[in-house]
């Protein structure tokens, strides 16, 4: 385990330490994200759900409880003297399915027993609570997870194809549980073929994430603001994005997040209780960049990911273009 991966708690400035029994009840009860998902337990996903299987030799794939039970693996080892949370699992498209026995039943006098059930996507989080650090009265806790959607993975097959997984390290903002993500923190397509695969690729994306230099990115947007009249700009020229020629767009840095995100933006620019504008209508990056991750809540999961992503890249390059190191064309 690299010595960075631990300075959050090393460095002289004061640090939040909380024990697990505290970091439970303390947790922001809004969940990490919202579009189309249900919470589902680990016990659940365990007991309760069917594993998808590949046709050619009906041999199962990954099951996501496994995914998640690989991860915390993982994590426990390298933070070793660390509490780990329970994780927090978010699922959504729902395939639902019966018994042979009962194919000829009418919905309504289905026993549980008849029922089969798995969710094509699925999303967690697992929580550091003694790993902290606070940008602008926020505090931010060390989160590793990911995202197994079967949608992605060739059920045609054989077992032995790779299988395709989406893996993150990163920290959760717990005044509203925005994920905060950055490049070097995120795996978009780790493709395996077995656990022991899937353990490493988890291992190997922790022992390469810069944890410091992430939290040094994020505290320097509390440095930077726009004026009301930039926001609207910015927010005009993020809808005409969609919309330009695609060699234009080949100029411009990639930005994610559609109609329905920005206009969430729009709206918490003015209402949101912990990052909204000020009196003067400025707003700083970091708020700017939390108005983004919230609005990022309504993305279903298979893009969930990308767009955190994508909104940090988002808010570096406009910061970029206030301090003038780089030409922005969503300012100018």
């Amino acid at each position: 385990m690299k010595n960075t991966l631990m300075r959050v708690n090393t460095q002289e400035e004061p640090r939040l330490v909380v024990s697990h029994q505290e970091a439970d009840t303390q947790r922001t009860a809004s969940p990490f994200i919202e579009a189309n998902t249900v919470a589902v337990s680990l016990a659940e996903l365990r007991q309760e759900h069917i594993i998808p299987v590949y046709v050619k030799d009906n041999e199962p794939l990954v099951s996501q409880a496994d995914f998640i039970s690989t991860a915390q693996e993982a994590v426990a080892t390298v933070f070793q003297d660390q509490q780990l949370l329970t994780p927090q699992i978010r699922c959504s498209h729902s395939i639902k399915g019966r018994i042979p026995e009962a194919k000829d039943k009418p919905a309504t006098q289905l026993q549980d027993w008849e029922k089969t059930l798995y969710y094509e996507r699925m999303m967690f989080l697992l929580e550091i609570p003694s790993i902290t650090d606070i940008i602008d009265g926020n505090t931010l806790t060390l989160t590793v997870g990911g995202v197994k959607a079967y949608n992605l993975d060739n059920l045609y097959n054989k077992k032995g194809a790779a299988e395709h997984f989406k893996v993150f390290i990163g920290f959760n903002n717990q005044v509203c549980t925005n994920l905060c993500v950055r490049t070097d923190g995120y795996l978009a397509d780790l493709k395996v073929s077995s656990l022991e695969q899937l353990y490493v690729g988890i291992r190997q994306l922790i022992s390469s994430y810069d944890q410091q230099l992430h939290l040094k990115q994020l505290q320097s947007l509390t440095e930077h603001a726009i004026t009301e009249q930039q926001f609207a700009q910015l927010l005009g020229r993020c809808r005409m994005y969609q919309h330009l020629p695609t060699e234009e767009k080949k100029q411009i840095p990639p930005l994610l997040f559609g109609d329905t995100q920005l206009t969430t933006v729009c709206k918490d620019y003015y209402r949101d209780a912990s990052f909204c504008k000020q009196e003067d209508g400025n707003i700083s990056l970091w708020r700017l960049y939390n108005l983004m991750t919230g609005a990022n809540k309504s993305t279903y999961i298979d893009q969930f990911l990308d767009r955190s992503v994508n909104a940090l890249d988002f808010s570096v390059q406009v910061q970029g273009g206030l301090q003038g190191h780089s030409a922005s064309w969503y300012l100018n």
